[in-house]
């Protein structure tokens, strides 16, 4: 099966793709009626975006779908976009557009392959199966392609899996190494058994600020598809226009995005929320996947010691036991999450950049930079929360 015969399209608008041709290559494994590996390239999450102005004219994030055929069955879409900006991504390169433009070059727009404000991993070239070669290969090729042929600067793949990395990288890629804080499911049966596998003065803390949390005057929910209503989206928009003022100075979603949510996406959907005195005061949301509960977004118009440590890291592994997932992602950033359980865990990303001399600084720039987040990880699990194996502390 020859390279040539595959055919790159660009698609402006996910419904020209369809759903159905979009998912039997993003999540096959919805069929069996479960939940998808990953919620957020589904047809359902991407085109949410879309429909509710959260990407497109004006936000900086405009769509350019790659789409590739064979005998004319798509084999495999990728989410690209070309970017105005270098914001909603969490795997950053401020610093590359900022030394590319001092020294007279123009960085953007430049393409991005990722979900839009979302930094979770996944896949990114999404491909039937049986042409994960053929598709990765039109895929990779089409979108550099599609750069170089129109004087972009860069292409830019933001959390792909550790096995795409791989991919890219024998396809003459930049492969980039990040980290994030996850919580692992070592089989516990409870949030007391994953206590147990603590050290006594983390566990302790944990325990403390539980229940710090849960006497803020009120009530804890979990929310589950049907169960989310049009008023817990009207309080959690409050809260996370309150979060995305202050951190992002707007917020990358719009209203209408979590109207569309209550529609498309309620049965992927864990929501946390905090009433007191007959009043929402914080909330939090997650999306399932099959194996991995994914927290997003958080916010409060109240703020109670540990409320957010609660809502944001303790029910997200209450749930992830409860329904035997293997992995927490709890979002970008944040060395306080380890105290809380979570380790540090590798994160990928892959990029092309057009001028041979700027690429090769940045490839110097990434293999010292490999090299101290391989080191950072190491020293962070090593003074992580867990028990060492070989000092068993006394109960």
């Amino acid at each position: 099966m020859s390279q040539q015969e595959v055919e790159i399209t660009i698609v402006p608008e996910i419904a020209q793709i369809g759903q159905t041709d979009w998912d039997a290559c993003a999540c096959p494994e919805v069929a069996d009626g479960g939940h998808p590996n990953d919620p957020f390239t589904t047809y359902r999450f991407m085109s949410a975006l879309e429909d509710s102005g959260s990407v497109g004219p004006g936000t900086g994030w405009q769509p350019q779908y790659l789409m590739a055929k064979l005998a004319g069955e798509v084999i495999g879409v990728a989410p690209l976009y070309v970017k105005q900006h270098s914001q909603g991504e969490y795997i950053f390169d401020h610093n590359w557009a900022q030394a590319y433009e001092r020294a007279g070059g123009r960085y953007y727009p430049k393409l991005q392959i990722a979900v839009p404000h979302t930094p979770a991993t996944g896949r990114r070239f999404l491909v039937r199966s049986g042409f994960a070669e053929t598709g990765f290969a039109a895929l990779t090729q089409g979108a550099t392609q599609l750069a170089a042929n129109n004087q972009i600067s860069s292409l830019h793949v933001t959390f792909c899996t550790q096995a795409e990395a791989e991919q890219g990288a024998e396809m003459g890629l930049m492969p980039r190494m990040t980290q994030q804080f996850h919580w692992l499911n070592d089989g516990y049966d409870s949030f007391d058994d994953f206590l147990g596998s603590l050290s006594s003065r983390k566990r302790k803390n944990i325990r403390k600020e539980r229940a710090q949390a849960q006497a803020f005057g009120g009530e804890i929910v979990i929310l589950r598809g049907d169960q989310i209503e049009p008023e817990h989206w009207d309080a959690f928009w409050e809260f996370y226009q309150d979060t995305g003022a202050r951190k992002w100075g707007t917020p990358y979603l719009t209203r209408q995005f979590f109207d569309i949510a209550q529609e498309t996406l309620r049965d992927d959907l864990a929501l946390v929320l905090a009433r007191r005195d007959g009043r929402w005061v914080a909330g939090a949301l997650n999306f399932v996947g099959r194996d991995t509960l994914y927290g997003r977004y958080w916010g409060c118009n109240e703020h109670h010691p540990c409320l957010h440590f609660e809502l944001c890291y303790y029910v997200a592994i209450d749930i992830a036991i409860a329904d035997g997932l293997g992995t927490v992602e709890a979002g970008a950033q944040g060395q306080h999450k380890l105290a809380r359980g979570y380790l540090p865990t590798q994160t990928h990303s892959l990029h092309w950049v057009g001028d041979p001399g700027f690429a090769e600084a940045i490839g110097s720039y990434l293999k010292a930079e490999r090299e101290a987040v391989e080191e950072e990880i190491e020293i962070l699990t090593e003074y992580g929360p867990f028990k060492r194996a070989e000092v068993e502390e006394q109960e």
